[in-house]
């Protein structure tokens, strides 16, 4: 079954850098986009980045582009959501999204907290 598995999240401090894998198996996963959620305490979940079939088609909300960079290594299965320059409002859960057969899968989510 499809499975997506997040990683790499933790308490830094404004400013600094986090690098979040999300780890996919279950489906032939260079045929298809993943995207990139979080969703704050209290809050919608929001788009943060996309990614198609290659590391030339990409995506950013306009509230991290320039500072996070989305990529994919299909060798293995892995999506990276490199984030520099953090702020206190990117503070939240994220997600590796993936849509494939009419469905749309997730994972269980990271937590990422920007704090001094």
């Amino acid at each position: 079954q499809v499975q997506l598995v997040e990683s790499g999240g933790g308490l830094v401090q404004p400013g600094r850098s986090l690098k979040l894998s999300c780890a996919a198996s279950g489906f032939a996963f260079s045929r298809y986009g993943m995207t990139w959620y979080r969703q704050a305490p209290g809050q919608e979940r929001d788009m943060v980045a996309a990614i198609g079939l290659s590391d030339e088609i990409t995506y950013y909300a306009d509230s991290v582009k320039g500072r996070f960079t989305i990529s994919r290594d299909d060798a293995k299965n892995t999506v990276y959501l490199r984030m520099n320059s953090l702020k206190p409002e990117d503070t939240a859960v994220y997600y590796c999204n993936t849509h494939l057969g009419g469905s749309s899968y997730w994972g269980q989510g990271t937590q990422v907290t920007v704090s001094s």
